[in-house]
């Protein structure tokens, strides 16, 4: 009986000696933060993310391409209108005149236009 006895405490203690034994051998973790770690920022998201925006300003160079020759043709045209304007002003052509809305000199008695 004094057998089955000490095989039943030594089976049940077991668990118990291997549990304190583990936090025995736990130690704290102590993380050191006085480091400063500076990273490059180049890795491989950014690069992917640049790639990417060098393609999309390559896909609307053609639509800026237009949208600046439009801006130039509306200011070579406003240019045009505005020499042209003080032209007629300055003709000395007396019937001539200069017509905003249609942005030309014209004749007062035709109505044509003028070359002044």
């Amino acid at each position: 009986m004094n057998t089955i006895l000490r095989k039943r405490l030594s089976v049940a203690t077991l668990p118990v000696a291997l549990l304190l034994s583990a936090f025995a051998f736990v130690q704290p973790a102590n993380a050191q933060t006085n480091k400063l770690i500076i990273e490059s920022g180049d890795n491989a998201q950014t690069r992917q993310d640049a790639a990417m925006d060098k393609e999309q300003w390559n896909d609307t160079r053609s639509l800026r391409h237009k949208v600046n020759k439009r801006a130039e043709k509306e200011w070579d045209k406003t240019d045009t209108a505005f020499d042209a304007r003080d032209n007629c002003q300055k003709s000395a052509n007396v019937n001539a005149y200069w017509e905003p809305n249609t942005l030309r000199c014209l004749d007062r008695r035709t109505g044509r236009t003028l070359a002044p």
